[in-house]
């Protein structure tokens, strides 16, 4: 072999706090507390407090390797984590607080956390959680109170710090050290399933891949000239990443914190003049009812990423049309670290007017360098991008996951990862969910899609969010049953929606009947929670049935 004389350091997640501290180190990093101030600094500052927690990470006993969990929202003392925990060589495990009490406790135990750093919010939750389930975490040795010593709370909990107490101890002269750039750097767990959640764990090479993967025109487009509004959950896939992507493209971050409304939204939006955002569809619903209430506009914002669920067509018309705001339509999955598509137009899409750009547009976009998909049947046979074949769809790369922590591998020979998705790819590559395989219907020999008949009925101007579930029939083993929360004050017949429907899909894809409720149930991710509905609805028989 010709070796190569390149120099080669080894890919370190401190590498980007390193970076952004050097050379933009008066970029800031703004939070809305949950004491309530807004705090802003530099991400100069920024650095020197990471050291300083890496230090105090040690005096408690944490070691490379140690997991240390964190249940907050998105914050600067958050961030500071992100980079202290893996830049020290122990694993970040972001704890999803919207849990149920006996996964929260599981996911705890299975990932074996040592320290727990928690926002003054969650105190209740790991009262109540060691009250009850203590037998299960008796690995925990420290709570850390993201807070100051003025703000400490009253409680019943042991090993009891204050996480401003623990950085005033230290010097802060401190040198990340190097080591194996495939050891774990953080581990996050699926939500949704059926068991316990399962764990995915990645690594320092592969979370700077993903966030230069990232970076790219062709991705998020990040510069130094970008303000990003991180409202997507520090606890969601480590924040789709950007919590790294950030500071690597020397951006101004600003976290929102617990305050998650249409107003609070806007205000940091437009007092930050951020430029881009990324959250989930329900968040979006909640800011653009706020925009119609108000009046209030977008000036600075010129992209948007919406991910985690298929986003409506009304929503994309609304942000582009109404605001002049890009949207960035994207797909990814926690064992995707999360990136696997992200939507841009190509040239000869770009020159089409937006009527016929619309059907590109509401798809989950390409691949990026670095990640690679593919639809195949039900023997494993690739099917062709022709935008008509759907099948099972597969993703592998340098940020997917190759197992499931403590499990046995979950890729197939060639490295394939199946992800549960159904879907179609284009002849231009533009990939498309129809449903995740547990979802779909099966009706008469023929695949519904439970996605598409969603985004439709939102379309309706007196809808505000709709779920399909299969629901078994005599004759047809199963038929759609859309279920719908309608617009405040107003009245809609089930006629009327079916009709609105009709004039959209073929006729034996129209569902049978329609249920009209205040409020779909969602997840801890803030996906639609479809095992809830099914649950719900388990007894409900079509009429005539």
């Amino acid at each position: 072999m010709f070796t190569s004389l390149m120099q080669q350091r080894p890919l370190m997640i401190s590498s980007i706090i390193e970076f952004a501290e050097r050379w933009y180190p008066d970029v800031e990093v703004v939070s809305r507390t949950t004491e309530g101030p807004i705090h802003r600094y530099t991400y100069k500052e920024m650095g020197q407090r990471c050291r300083k927690m890496a230090l105090a990470l040690s005096k408690l006993g944490v070691s490379q390797g140690d997991r240390v969990g964190t249940l907050a929202w998105n914050g600067y003392r958050h961030l500071e984590l992100y980079y202290s925990v893996s830049g020290s060589g122990a694993v970040l495990h972001t704890i999803n607080p919207r849990l149920f009490a006996e996964q929260m406790a599981y996911v705890i135990d299975h990932a074996g956390d040592k320290v727990i750093f928690t926002d003054l919010t969650f105190i209740p939750i790991l009262e109540n959680l060691l009250e009850n389930l203590g037998e299960k975490l008796n690995k925990i040795e420290h709570i850390v109170v993201m807070t100051d010593r003025d703000n400490m709370p009253q409680s019943k909990l042991d090993n009891l710090h204050c996480y401003e107490d623990l950085l005033i101890a230290e010097s802060g002269d401190y040198q990340w050290p190097e080591f194996d750039e495939n050891a774990a750097s953080s581990i996050c767990y699926t939500s949704g399933t059926t068991g316990n959640p399962k764990g995915v764990v990645y690594s320092h090479r592969s979370t700077l891949i993903h966030a230069m993967g990232s970076s790219v025109p062709n991705g998020l487009g990040l510069s130094g000239n970008d303000s990003i509004l991180l409202v997507v959950p520090q606890f969601h896939v480590n924040a789709w990443g950007v919590s790294y992507a950030g500071p690597m493209n020397g951006c101004k971050l600003v976290l929102p914190g617990p305050a998650m409304d249409g107003k609070s939204i806007h205000e940091l939006l437009d007092l930050e003049q951020c430029s881009l955002s990324l959250a989930v569809p329900t968040i979006w619903m909640m800011l653009t009812a706020y925009l119609k209430e108000s009046g209030a506009q977008l000036p600075h914002m010129n992209r948007v990423v919406i991910g985690g669920s298929a986003v409506p067509e009304a929503m994309i018309r609304s942000f582009e049309q109404d605001y002049d705001v890009q949207v960035i339509h994207a797909w990814g999955m926690t064992e995707t670290s999360p990136l696997g598509t992200l939507n841009f137009l190509l040239p000869h899409l770009q020159e089409l007017d937006y009527e016929a750009q619309m059907e590109t547009k509401l798809k989950q976009g390409k691949t990026v360098f670095g990640i690679d998909i593919r639809i195949v049947d039900d023997k494993n046979n690739t099917l062709p991008h022709d935008g008509v074949a759907f099948g099972k769809l597969q993703a592998r790369g340098h940020w997917v996951t190759s197992a499931y922590y403590g499990e046995e591998p979950c890729i197939d020979s060639d490295g394939w990862f199946d992800t549960g998705d159904v879907a179609t790819i284009d002849k231009d590559g533009y990939m498309m969910i129809t449903d995740r395989t547990k979802d779909v219907i099966k009706s008469g020999g023929e695949w519904i899609s439970s996605i598409e008949l969603e985004n439709i009925a939102v379309g309706h101007p007196n809808i505000v969010e709709a779920a399909v579930i299969a629901i078994a029939h005599p004759k047809w083993d199963e038929r759609p049953l859309l279920i719908a929360v309608t617009q405040p004050d107003t009245k809609l017949e089930k006629v009327e929606l079916l009709d609105y429907v009709a004039e959209r899909v073929a006729k034996w894809q129209i569902p049978d009947d329609v249920q009209f409720v205040d409020e779909l149930p969602h997840g801890a991710t803030g996906k639609l929670n479809k095992l809830k509905l099914r649950e719900d609805f388990k007894d409900y028989k079509f009429p005539g049935t």
